[in-house]
């Protein structure tokens, strides 16, 4: 029976991210640009990691404190060995009712079918353009759009619910959102445009470089008629839309330009197992050093609660005054806990 945990703004916990690995095999501008994360980059080595075990029995505790929801993120988290291990783990612990993935989808064609197998239900897919050279710039491998085109085909025939997110910077792929969006309305897939975020502290974020979602969605509502579409829960990051007269969905998460923070659900765990009640935080809470020096479940229970309890997290919010020392503070970087 699970109980519910509120923040301090009655924000109940309802949503946990895990990342399984911080490498990535892509080197994205906005999330691992090349020239900080280069070859001599140290990532975490393996016994760092929080084994499979130790992540299934965060995930049982979680559960029991009302979190219902759980993605799986990386850096690229196929790049960890034995997934489908860990999602039918977890697929196991009582009070899971969903879980999903998000994938730069490089790996996806390979691993769809055992993943759905193991009770993967839903995975997102990362991708910013569908013009070669742009994405290969965004990537920074040269990787090419046609590899993230099969894994997403092999997702979808595996079965499971195909997203995909399209990062928007100025500058860099506005000439790519109407090609997106006629592309996956044909494909039947859900899009989502996402306001380039000032997360971590290596990607350059410059507000100018934001392109607001009203108006990526002006340009999309002139040639093809948009209409809202109402939330699907209490706490969706993605504001809804409908293509007029169908059913075909299309989405705008707006964190700079339009804040969601009030509604917030989420706790982060990264692959060494830190829990981070913000996507923009500094630091996180460690959960490895007690889970292997012998706190029973209660006390682990007990931990977690507390540091939710004490949550008042409302970056976004904040930086919408767009003061320069909160943008420039210290932040954790989205590779080390997937977004």
């Amino acid at each position: 029976m699970s109980e519910r945990f509120l923040d301090s703004y009655k924000r109940p916990l309802r949503d946990l991210r895990i990342s399984v690995t911080d490498k990535c095999n892509f080197r994205c501008t906005y999330c691992m640009p090349a020239e900080i994360f280069g070859p001599d980059y140290a990532f975490l080595p393996h016994d760092k990691l929080l084994s499979f075990e130790e992540i299934t029995r965060l995930t049982k505790i979680f559960a029991s404190m009302g979190t219902e929801k759980i993605r799986i993120t990386g850096g690229e988290p196929l790049m960890r060995k034995d997934l489908p291990t860990l999602i039918q783990m977890i697929s196991e612990v009582e009070g899971v009712r969903d879980i999903a993935m998000t994938t730069n989808g490089s790996l996806l064609a390979k691993h769809a079918k055992a993943l759905k197998a193991a009770g993967l239900k839903r995975v997102t897919v990362s991708l910013d353009s569908l013009d070669d050279d742009r994405f290969g710039q965004i990537n920074g491998r040269g990787f090419r759009v046609e590899t993230i085109l099969s894994g997403i085909e092999a997702a979808a025939d595996a079965g499971l619910q195909v997203k995909i997110n399209m990062v928007v910077q100025r500058g860099m792929n506005e000439q790519d959102i109407l090609p997106m969006a006629r592309y996956f309305r044909e494909k039947g897939h859900i899009l989502r445009f996402i306001e380039y975020m000032d997360v971590g502290n290596s990607n350059g974020w410059r507000l100018d470089l934001v392109v607001p979602s009203r108006e990526i969605a002006a340009l999309i509502h002139a040639e093809m008629p948009l209409e809202p579409a109402e939330p699907n829960y209490y706490g969706e990051v993605a504001s809804r839309y409908r293509y007029q007269g169908t059913e075909q969905e299309i989405g705008f998460i707006s964190s700079v330009t339009q804040a969601f923070c009030s509604t917030c659900t989420r706790a982060r765990l990264s692959a060494e197992g830190k829990l981070y009640t913000c996507l923009f935080a500094a630091d996180g809470e460690d959960l490895r050093e007690p889970l292997r020096s012998g706190y029973t479940d209660e006390d682990l229970r007990q931990l977690i609660g507390g540091i939710w309890s004490r949550r008042s997290d409302r970056y976004s919010e904040e930086r919408l005054k767009h003061t320069p020392e909160l943008t420039q503070r210290k932040k954790v970087e989205m590779s080390h806990i997937g977004g």
